[in-house]
């Protein structure tokens, strides 16, 4: 019989393992399923890159211009269970045959609160209404590393947690040349210093 602390020692690891599983996750959706078309799934491509990036650029459009664009900021609500089902896959391969089940429902806690602060942290983002979470520090410089993806598609692919972005040569944190940007309250300046 597992002790209460041995359970919690394990759903904290698959926590911890689930956050970072799912920034390289996130990064790798992003760049590879949703900024180009896969054989005939084309839907995140078109979604995304096509409708969502042509609607926000990095400009003063980083903000919902046209109240109607609102519905283009959030995913489709069934992508979130899709998208953490197949990131399950290779947790549960991994940990099921271990009887590590713990990890796995840690991991699964990762998965969805980490989809649930992208989607919360996207909305708030390109329609900011001065909320709590606009006033943090980690916002101001998350919303900064996501204008810049809006002005540079092939960098800043991450939303939640740059830690892919770091590890694999995508992360940038200012801009290179000055371009028209988003101002606000939770936007930082992403110009170049010079």
């Amino acid at each position: 019989m597992m002790s209460f602390f041995t359970f919690l020692s394990w759903l904290a690891t698959g926590i911890a393992v689930g956050v970072i599983i799912s920034s390289f996750f996130e990064w790798a959706l992003h760049r590879y399923v949703m900024h180009r078309p896969i054989l005939n799934f084309t839907y995140p491509f078109r979604s995304h890159a096509l409708v969502h990036h042509h609607i926000f650029k990095s400009d003063h459009t980083y903000h919902v211009i046209n109240p109607a664009d609102k519905k283009i900021i959030p995913m489709a609500w069934w992508n979130g269970p899709a998208i953490i089902a197949v990131g399950m896959i290779p947790v549960l391969a991994a940990t099921l045959p271990f009887g590590l089940w713990e990890v796995a429902v840690g991991c699964l806690l990762a998965f969805s609160a980490y989809y649930g602060a992208y989607e919360y942290m996207h909305w708030c983002m390109h329609l900011p209404k001065a909320r709590r979470v606009e006033r943090s520090w980690i916002f101001y410089r998350l919303n900064g590393h996501h204008l810049l993806h809006h002005r540079y598609m092939h960098k800043n692919f991450n939303v939640v947690m740059p830690f892919a972005d770091l590890c694999l040569g995508t992360l940038l944190l200012r801009s290179k040349i000055k371009f028209p940007q988003a101002r606000g309250q939770a936007v930082p300046d992403v110009q170049p210093h010079h």
